[in-house]
């Protein structure tokens, strides 16, 4: 049987690469409208449109691995009615907050 500690650690590991997944997005979209600013042929509007594009991409991967990371952690690690009820709660919000994202992008 594998030890739950071992499956935490994962699940643990996934939220960081949710977290590094929206940061690194974030910074990357910076650069990409600096760089789109600054180019001649395209227009504010354009550059715009690019940045909340990627932007939206990136929330919705790291958005994604949260939601994995909880699952793992609320289904193998604490299944009791309360954690699975503070992670149906999570998964609502979150999957609220993707949908408007994905609408959005």
């Amino acid at each position: 049987m594998i030890d739950k500690e071992f499956i935490y650690g994962i699940s643990e590991i996934i939220d960081y690469a949710g977290v590094v997944v929206i940061a690194v997005g974030a910074f990357l979209a910076i650069i990409r409208l600096l760089r789109d600013l600054a180019s001649p042929d395209r227009s504010r509007e354009e550059a715009y449109t690019n940045v909340r594009s990627f932007l939206g991409r990136s929330l919705l991967l790291g958005l994604e691995l949260l939601v994995a990371g909880d699952v793992i952690k609320t289904v193998a690690v604490e299944p009791t009615l309360q954690s699975v009820s503070v992670l149906a709660l999570l998964v609502i919000v979150r999957t609220i907050l993707s949908i408007s994202i994905d609408i959005e992008v």
